[in-house]
C-alpha cells in the first residue's frame, strides 16, 4: 500500500497522544489538553480503519495458506476461494476508504478557520461592484453551510462597491470550502454606467488566508510598527473626530495591514494582528509548499493567486473554472451562493492528482 508508512505513524501518534492525555500534568494544562483531544479527534478514525484493514489482511493471508495446503481437496478449495474473493474486495473497500482519510488528514488546514480577502483588481468602479458581488456570494455560501461571518475591514466605494474587504468566516471544515477560491476572478458584463452596452472585462483578486493562532505565529512587539489615525468613510459620528483606525507594519516581511471599522481602538489592533498572523502563516506555507512542488506534480488548492482561475460571462449565464476546464451556465445560481457543484469538481480532481503524486 502506498501509505503504509504514513498510516503506521499515525498508529503510534495515536498510542502517544492517549497516553499523553492520561498524564495530570497534560489535563491541568486545557489548552494542551484541548489541542490533544482535537489532534485524536482526527487521527482516530483513520487509525479505526487501518486497524480493520489490518486484520482483514492477516485472515486473507492465513486464507491463502489454508488454500495452498487443500490442493487436494476440491471442496475446501471452493469453499476458501470464496471467503478469499470476500475479503480481497472488503480489503479493497478499506483501503479507499483510507485514502480518503489520508488524503483530508494530510491537508491540515481543511478544519481551520480563514480570512477571506476581496480586492478590487483592473476595471475601476465596475471591479469594485464585482468585489461586492462575490462578498454576497461568498457570505450565502458561507451561511448555507452553517459558517459564520465577521467583517474585518472594508474600503467602500462611493456607489456600494468595495475596493478591499477583510472577512473572517469561522465553522465546520471552512478552509475545505473556501480554498479553491485564490485567485483571479474574471467579470465580463455590460457596466450600469456603459451607455452603449460595450462588455467590459474586470477583474477582482480573492485571498483566503488560514487563521493562526499566536502560539503558532509569535510575533515579537519590537517587529512592529504601529500607527493610529481617524478613521474615514462610513461609520458614524466616530469617523475623523478620534484615532481609532490602526495601521501595522510587520518590519521583516513588509506586510501592512490596517484596521478602521471599529469604533475602538483596540478592537482595531487585535483585528489587524489576526491578518498579519493569517498573513506570516500563509507566507510560511509558501515556502514549504514550493519545496515540495519538487516531487509534487499538481498545486490545485494551493492558494495561488497569481493566475485567472475563473471567469463569470454574464451575457452568456455562464462560469468557467479555468484550472479543470469546468463550464457552468448558471452564473445567477452560483452568484447566489450555491458553489458546492463546483467546489465539489474541483475536490475531485485534487484527489485524483494526489493519488496519482503519491503513487
Amino acid at each position: 500500500m502506498i501509505f503504509l508508512d504514513r498510516l503506521k505513524k499515525i498508529q503510534e501518534r495515536i498510542g502517544t497522544i492517549e497516553q499523553e492525555l492520561s498524564d495530570p500534568q497534560v489535563i491541568k494544562d486545557q489548552g494542551k489538553f484541548q489541542k490533544l483531544s482535537k489532534e485524536l479527534a482526527t487521527l482516530r478514525p483513520v487509525g479505526e480503519v487501518f486497524g480493520h484493514y489490518q486484520r482483514t489482511e492477516t485472515a486473507l493471508k492465513e486464507l491463502q495458506q489454508s488454500l495452498a495446503e487443500a490442493s487436494k481437496d476440491p471442496e475446501m478449495k471452493a469453499l476458501y476461494q470464496e471467503e478469499i474473493e470476500q475479503l480481497e474486495a472488503k480489503l479493497e473497500k478499506h483501503q479507499e476508504e483510507l485514502e480518503d482519510l489520508l488524503l483530508k488528514e494530510s491537508d491540515v488546514n481543511s478544519n481551520r478557520d480563514v480570512i477571506l480577502e476581496i480586492r478590487a483588481g483592473t476595471g475601476g468602479e465596475e471591479a469594485a461592484l464585482f468585489a461586492a458581488d462575490l462578498y454576497r456570494m461568498y457570505s450565502r455560501f458561507a451561511v448555507e453551510h452553517g459558517c459564520k461571518l465577521e467583517v474585518i475591514d472594508t474600503n467602500v466605494t462611493g456607489k456600494g462597491g468595495f475596493k478591499e474587504l477583510s472577512v473572517g468566516i469561522s465553522g465546520p471544515s471552512v478552509y475545505s470550502l473556501f480554498k479553491y477560491e485564490s485567485g483571479i476572478h474574471r467579470v465580463q458584463r455590460v457596466p450600469e454606467t456603459e451607455s452603449s452596452g460595450r462588455i467590459h472585462t474586470s477583474a477582482v483578486t480573492v485571498a483566503v488566508l488560514v487563521e493562526a493562532d499566536e502560539e503558532e505565529i509569535s510575533i515579537e512587539p519590537s517587529d512592529l510598527r504601529i500607527d493610529v489615525f481617524r478613521a474615514s468613510g462610513a461609520g458614524g459620528q466616530h469617523v475623523n473626530k478620534t484615532e481609532s483606525a490602526v495601521r501595522i507594519t510587520h518590519l521583516p516581511t513588509g506586510f501592512v495591514v490596517s484596521c478602521q471599522d471599529e469604533r475602538s481602538q483596540h478592537k482595531n489592533k487585535a483585528k489587524a494582528m489576526r491578518v498579519l498572523r493569517a498573513r506570516i502563516f500563509e507566507m510560511k506555507q509558501a515556502q514549504e509548499q514550493q519545496e515540495m512542488a519538487r516531487v509534487r506534480k499538481s498545486q490545485v488548492g494551493s492558494g495561488d493567486r497569481s493566475g485567472k482561475i475563473r471567469t463569470y460571462n454574464f451575457p452568456e449565464k455562464r462560469v468557467t473554472d479555468h484550472r479543470i476546464g469546468l463550464t457552468l451556465h448558471s452564473l445567477d445560481d452560483i452568484l447566489n451562493g450555491h458553489l458546492d457543484e463546483m467546489v465539489q469538481a474541483m475536490a475531485r480532481h485534487e484527489r485524483t492528482q494526489r493519488l496519482i503524486d503519491a503513487a
